[in-house]
């Protein structure tokens, strides 16, 4: 029988939404249900959660939950120990940038959610460090791993767009204010002292996936909102948000490609999926979201003729497209990063979502902010 290989993983921060449901319940657990992550000479990686928070009692709960009986509140213990191989972060993006250090300090290989830090000057410093100490290191960037986006990526690599021309997503839903209904998100999101803001949350998510679909950002020009200013908190308390809401950007791509995202949480969803892209390009173009992707090849384009006397007859314009067909298993996109990372630390396989990619999209995140207060386009050489 082939040899199981244990790993401590501490995850701070799993008692937030993104950490338990995520990284937790749907990675880490869903890995030791189907056997741990299989290595490429034969036996598996087993994962070995040790859960860490600020809050005891949810740690207690969350553990015996799932069978688990390592959790603390101190983290520096965990990062003590000698079975611990792996540090995962969750927190608030405050804290993320001194728990990190310490991991590094303690020579565990590290693994964050996004962004990697406040500030591209901080996540910079976080990448030489980690250099410096040969730890192995990653930053999630799961919309790569959703069905839609490698299906698009599918079409691109089999030449299907032909020279692509332009990108445009929408991406966003109406987070409830908190009042009449409770909100989906939380309330630090809002506020500018908490590091709250969908340019800081969103950018990095755009900077990954033009960067590897379509091509490096090299330019932005962005305008922000915040367009619900007072919301109410957990507690039932209401508060000024001041963080922006809503983000409206250009972002121009090596090789010419012109990308247009706009990002919301104070929008209302028309559309099929939270978040889609239409790629368009000379032999075809195509709509892709979270799990489906459709296409329309240039030999299957309608001939519209602007005409706004008369209503439209026949088939409706969505009813000319194709659904791209699976053709394939696809996991949950943050379960399949994680066996991609572990792999990475036990095998050395190669792992490009490192500190590095990380860095460039909070880059980014500060090049769409300057753009929006300076009211200019912003090149990233200059960012």
């Amino acid at each position: 029988m082939a040899a199981r290989r244990s790993i401590g993983i501490v995850i701070n921060g799993v008692t937030g939404r993104m950490g338990y449901r995520q990284h937790l319940v749907r990675s880490l657990l869903a890995i030791r249900e189907q056997g741990g992550v299989a290595l490429p000479g034969g036996g598996h990686i087993w994962p070995e959660p040790i859960l860490v928070g600020r809050d005891p009692d949810k740690l207690a709960a969350i553990a015996a939950r799932h069978g688990l009986t390592e959790w603390t509140t101190d983290l520096d213990a965990a990062l003590a120990r000698p079975d611990v191989e792996v540090y995962f972060d969750a927190q608030v993006t405050q804290r993320r940038e001194k728990a990190i250090r310490h991991a590094i300090s303690a020579g565990k290989h590290v693994y964050t959610e996004k962004p990697l830090a406040e500030s591209s000057a901080a996540a910079e410093e976080l990448a030489e460090l980690a250099r410096a100490a040969g730890v192995r290191n990653g930053v999630v960037q799961d919309k790569l791993f959703l069905p839609g986006l490698r299906k698009l990526k599918r079409l691109i690599d089999g030449g299907f767009f032909g020279r692509i021309l332009s990108v445009r997503g929408e991406f966003g839903y109406w987070v409830f204010e908190g009042d009449w209904q409770a909100a989906q998100r939380p309330s630090w999101n809002y506020r500018l002292a908490d590091g709250g803001g969908i340019v800081m949350d969103m950018f990095p998510h755009w900077n990954y996936l033009l960067e590897e679909l379509f091509g490096a950002v090299r330019g932005v020009q962005a305008t922000i909102a915040t367009h619900i200013e007072t919301r109410v908190d957990e507690r039932g308390d209401e508060y000024t948000a001041d963080a922006d809401d809503a983000a409206y950007a250009i972002f121009e791509l090596e090789g010419g490609v012109i990308a247009q995202i706009n990002s919301s949480w104070a929008v209302r969803v028309n559309r099929d999926e939270l978040v889609e892209f239409q790629v368009d390009g000379v032999l075809g173009s195509a709509v892709a979201g979270l799990r489906g992707c459709k296409i329309q090849h240039r030999a299957t384009t309608p001939k519209p003729v602007w005409n706004p006397d008369l209503p439209l007859s026949g088939r409706s314009f969505r009813d000319e497209w194709t659904e791209v067909p699976d053709n394939d298993e696809f996991d949950n996109g943050f379960k399949v990063q994680w066996e991609a990372f572990l792999r990475h630390v036990v095998a050395g396989e190669a792992f490009h979502w490192d500190f590095a990619s990380g860095t460039r999209g909070v880059r980014l995140a500060e090049a769409g902010l300057r753009s929006a207060r300076e009211g200019r386009r912003i090149e990233l050489g200059n960012a």
